[in-house]
Order: structure tokens, then C-alpha cells, then sequence
């Protein structure tokens, strides 16, 4: 609205900041194939080799730990290690870890290690392959200051083997390389709600997503709702809460994610936690749960905006004012109708129907209602309503002008708009 543009918003509000840019759709619909439901997760290939599905979401824990740990000491951004484990999670619902007779499994080691020999390059952080590789057995041999040669045995082998298992990866993933991590959202996020020098907020939310990279939270949602899960749940914990826009609209709503999935993956998140053992000793069930169809009026990280209703109250409102203007909008119809009908009520020789029951004259319509015409004994010129229908069923003015007299004079040059003659 124009008015709105002069008011001073301040520097703080989201309506001074910039606007949340909108997912790309080819990313949506790309990572839409790799989304899968929890009985899915379930019947992945190593689950049906004979692999527990705990067992499995262990192995593929230890296997993004190794890419994290490899990540650090080559010094690479949490952006390119959070793709790394997202290609290593879509590669194990294609591929078994498990050995068979006739086909060998994959171990989560070596393909962790490819995962992040390939992030490398689809994120532009490329690293030299002698360092990778010397980062990997330093790794894997639990010793970050083993000296390794390009002689060794070991360093050959873990580079062929990420050589190899390139390909493999690549084709396992359909090519699918273009990836939007939920950090860069997350940040975005935070900007929005001007909350990005909240430290305790952003370092909790950061926290959430580093977390999730373990779990197969990027299988079962997109991005977008795991950075807005993040932000939910790092708000909960903070006691931090945001507006809710100009519109009534909450803060999900706003980043374009259902509050339903963003509580449902919350609550994954919290049984991963409960099912980890606790360094600190603490007890099971810290960790709060929330209805993921619970009132989305009184959520904890949601504040209203005095004078906007939302919710319930919103549609009761709208709801009663149209209850309330229907009969008022029918009643102001029948007033003009009234007002119509007489205005175009006939006249009977130019005379108004409408008479006293006193012996006032009656009044001559002349151009203006209400105008008293001149006396009958003097020349006059009328100017008649015409009130007939024409064929085209409109109603015309006659502009032929008569002169009525008693004895016959003849007509007069002009009548004035009070009803005296000119001669």
C-alpha cells in the first residue's frame, strides 16, 4: 500500500530487510527424488542383506565422522562437507555395505572418502589428491601425525580406491550434483528475522544442521525444512520468538515451510539424540517433543502482531462481519431502489403527483425539482420529461418547446432557469 511505504519501519524489522529468496525449482525438484518415507528407510539394500537398521545409521554415522574429520584437517568449509554427506547417504540407498559370496559391499570408509574427494570439486574447494589421501590413512589410522609416503602401500591403495569408486558414486547418484545445503538458508533466515548476531541462537541452529548431517534427515526432507527445523528448535531452546508479518502470516509460513513437517523432523532429531549416549551422564528424555499437529496459534517461536488476527479469530471475524453487512448491504439496496423509483415516477402535464391536502398550486417541473413555474395566465415555455419508453428502451428528454396561452399570444424569445419570463 502507498501509505505504508512513509512510515519509517526500523532497521530491525523483516519489512526493512531484504525479502527470503524462493527455492530454486529445478533444485526442488531434483531433490524431491531423493526423499524418502521412514518405512523406506527401512528396506534400504544393506537392511535387506541382513543389516539392522540400527547397525546401518551407525555405519553411515561413522562414515560422515570420517568426512568431518578428514573436512578439518584439510580445512574445508561446512558447506562442502555437508555435501559430501549427503552424496555418501544417497549412495547407500543404492548400494549395500554388506559382503556377500558373490558381491562385495562397500565399506563406509572408502566411500566417504570419495564423497569428499567429489564434494571438493563440485563445491570449488579442491584439494591436491597426495593431501587427501595422506588426510584419509592419518585418519583412518587414528594418527594425525603418521608420516605417509607415496610409496607406502597404504597410500596406493586408498587412492585407487577413491579413483574407482568415483565412477561408481557419480552413476549411483544419477549425476545429481547440484545441492542446496540448509546453511546458506538457515543464514538467510536468521538475516530476515535480524536475529544473525544472536549468538546463542545461531550457534544452536548451526548446531542442529552439523547434527543432522549424521542422520539421514537429508533422505527424509528437503533443505529448506531442515534449516527451518533448525532455527525452530534452536528458538524453542532460547526462548526466542518472531513476528509474524504484515499479513498475520507466521514465521513458517513466511519461509514457505508447513509447521507440521518442521515439528516432525524436530521430534527425529530428538530421538537421534535420546538413542546417543550422553557424555555428560545425563538422563534420557531431556529432549522435548512437540504434536506435530498441534495449534499453530500458540506455538512457542511465534509472536503476534497487535491489531492483525490470525488464526481462528480471523476467520471468526471475517465470518461475522459478512454475517453482520449481508442484511445492512440489502437494506441499502432497498433505499436506493426507493429513491430511484421516485425520481423516475411520470408526471401528469408536467405536474408532480405528489400534492398537499392544502390549496397550495402545485409546482411545475421546469429543468429543476421543485421550482415553481410561472403563473397560468402568462406566456410560458415548458420543457416536458419525457417519461415514454423509445423502441431502444431509453428515456429521452423532448427538446420541442411549446407555447401554451389562453388568448393565443405569440411566443416569447426565453425562459430563465426560475421560471420569469424574458420577453
Amino acid at each position: 500500500m502507498p501509505a505504508a511505504a512513509d512510515i519509517p519501519v526500523p532497521a530491525t524489522s523483516p519489512q526493512a530487510r531484504q525479502s527470503l529468496s524462493l527455492p530454486n525449482e529445478l533444485l526442488l525438484l531434483a531433490e524431491s527424488q531423493w526423499l524418502f518415507t521412514e518405512a523406506e528407510l527401512l528396506r534400504t539394500p544393506s537392511v535387506l542383506d541382513g543389516l539392522s537398521p540400527e547397525k546401518e545409521s551407525e555405519n553411515r554415522g561413522k562414515g560422515v565422522n570420517f568426512i568431518l574429520q578428514v573436512g578439518i584437517m584439510l580445512k574445508l568449509p561446512q558447506i562442502t562437507l555437508a555435501t559430501a554427506s549427503v552424496f555418501l547417504h544417497r549412495f547407500f540407498m543404492r548400494h549395500s555395505m554388506v559382503d556377500l559370496p558373490n558381491r562385495p559391499g562397500f565399506h563406509y570408509y572408502s566411500m566417504a572418502a570419495t564423497s569428499l574427494f567429489l564434494a571438493t570439486k563440485v563445491e570449488e574447494n579442491c584439494r591436491k589428491m597426495k593431501e587427501l589421501v595422506v588426510a584419509c590413512v592419518r585418519v583412518a589410522q587414528k594418527d594425525p601425525n603418521k608420516a605417509v609416503d607415496d610409496q607406502d602401500k597404504e597410500y596406493w591403495r586408498w587412492k585407487d580406491s577413491i579413483l574407482h569408486n568415483e565412477d561408481l558414486l557419480l552413476e549411483a547418484i544419477c549425476f545429481d550434483l547440484s545441492l542446496d545445503p540448509p546453511y546458506k538458508t538457515l543464514f538467510e533466515l536468521l538475516v530476515f528475522f535480524g536475529e544473525e548476531t544472536n549468538k546463542r541462537l545461531r550457534n544452536a541452529a548451526w548446531a542442529f544442521v552439523n547434527d543432522s548431517c549424521l542422520t539421514m534427515l537429508c533422505l527424509l526432507f528437503p533443505s529448506r525444512t531442515i534449516a527451518a527445523s533448525a532455527l525452530y528448535a534452536a528458538a524453542k531452546h532460547c526462548d526466542v520468538t518472531f513476528p509474524d508479518d504484515a499479513y498475520g502470516r507466521p514465521w513458517w509460513d513466511v519461509a514457505g515451510v508447513e509447521l507440521r513437517s518442521i515439528r516432525k523432523a524436530c521430534n527425529f532429531m530428538a530421538g537421534v539424540y535420546e538413542n546417543t549416549p550422553s557424555r555428560g551422564g545425563r538422563d534420557v528424555g531431556i529432549y522435548e517433543r512437540t504434536p506435530e499437529d498441534g495449534d499453530e496459534a500458540h506455538a512457542k517461536t511465534r509472536r503476534k502482531v497487535e491489531g492483525v488476527m490470525v488464526g481462528d479469530d480471523a476467520s471468526e471475524s471475517r465470518r461475522s462481519s459478512a454475517s453482520v453487512s449481508d442484511p445492512e448491504k440489502k437494506g441499502n439496496k432497498r433505499e436506493r431502489e426507493d429513491d430511484v423509483d421516485d425520481e423516475q415516477k411520470p408526471s401528469v402535464n408536467g405536474v408532480n403527483g405528489n400534492h398537499s391536502n392544502g390549496d397550495a398550486e402545485p409546482t411545475v417541473r421546469n429543468g429543476t425539482n421543485g421550482t415553481p413555474a410561472a403563473d397560468e395566465g402568462q406566456p410560458k415555455r415548458r420543457k416536458l420529461e419525457g417519461d415514454g419508453d423509445q423502441p431502444n428502451g431509453e428515456n429521452v428528454h423532448s427538446e420541442e418547446v411549446r407555447a401554451t396561452t389562453a388568448n393565443a399570444d405569440p411566443p416569447v424569445d426565453d425562459v430563465s432557469e426560475e421560471g420569469e419570463v424574458e420577453s
